[in-house]
């Protein structure tokens, strides 16, 4: 599932793949192709449609749909992230000794490592992973811009000083600065090494609290351009950011949220 790249290595609390849950696993490959010109491997997992998602050369992510047995139990389209850490059944019940919640429980995936599916205290989902073997997951940029690969991560919450301290002490991260948005309060840099994302507040308009990924594009227009046509919608922007670059948040065809960040060309 996560290709790695030696001699480099992650630390806990790197974000080290994303999976894409999806009602309509051809169709949303093809949209993604479309907009991100990602290519897509069978992941070789027996009795199990798991996609591994490809931007060139590098392994960025999963995508797989979701069954009939999920569905009943409420799954809907999403995109999620991995969170690295040292021992998944540790963090597992440290995060519900702090209000998290497990939403799938531990488990090995063979030649993979172990995950489990989790929820912070406000409700946001996403995984914690022990992965197997040694080296780097480039699924997150965190060197140098690339295109196809994830370049931020977002966290809209109903609680932001709530989250600060859970994903604080459950992970090392760090505020590092903030830009204010007026009405809608702080958006607060995350720093872990480098820079990992923010953390903002949410609304009853935003919808649940969760995290959106940003995939980085070569040209934002471009984007938007494929994104309209393969069905999906543009829900706001592109706005341009700090550095330059123009961010803006999407739906694809099968409901799941996603970010796009790039330049104008």
């Amino acid at each position: 599932m996560v290709t790695l790249e030696k001699p480099n290595t992650n630390k806990p609390g790197d974000y080290i793949w994303y999976e894409l849950l999806t009602s309509d696993a051809d169709a949303a490959q093809s949209f993604y192709t479309a907009v991100l010109g990602w290519s897509y491997a069978d992941s070789g997992q027996p009795q199990m449609d798991y996609r591994i998602v490809n931007a060139g050369e590098n392994s960025v992510g999963g995508m797989m749909p979701i069954t009939r047995d999920m569905a009943a139990q409420g799954a809907a389209p999403i995109w999620l992230g991995y969170i690295a850490v040292d021992d998944v059944d540790a963090t597992v019940a440290d995060l519900q000794q702090r209000g998290g919640s497990v939403q799938m429980p531990a488990m090995d995936i063979p030649m993979v490592g172990r995950i489990a599916m989790v929820a912070d205290p406000q409700g946001a989902p996403f995984y914690v992973m022990k992965p197997q073997g040694s080296g780097k997951s480039l699924a997150f940029a965190d060197d140098c811009p690339r295109p196809g690969h994830c370049a931020w991560n977002e966290l809209q919450t109903s609680d932001q000083p709530g989250a600060w301290a859970f994903y604080g002490e459950m992970f090392g991260w760090q505020q590092d600065g903030e830009m204010d948005m007026g009405p809608m309060g702080k958006y607060q840099f995350i720093r872990h090494g480098g820079m990992l994302g923010a953390i903002m507040p949410g609304s009853a308009e935003m919808g649940p609290p969760r995290w959106t990924q940003y995939f980085r594009v070569e040209n934002v227009d471009t984007a938007k351009s494929a994104v309209e046509a393969g069905g999906g919608k543009v829900v706001n922007g592109p706005d341009e950011i700090p550095g330059g670059d123009f961010a803006m948040n999407c739906i694809d065809p099968q409901g799941a949220a996603f970010g796009l960040v790039g330049g104008r060309r």
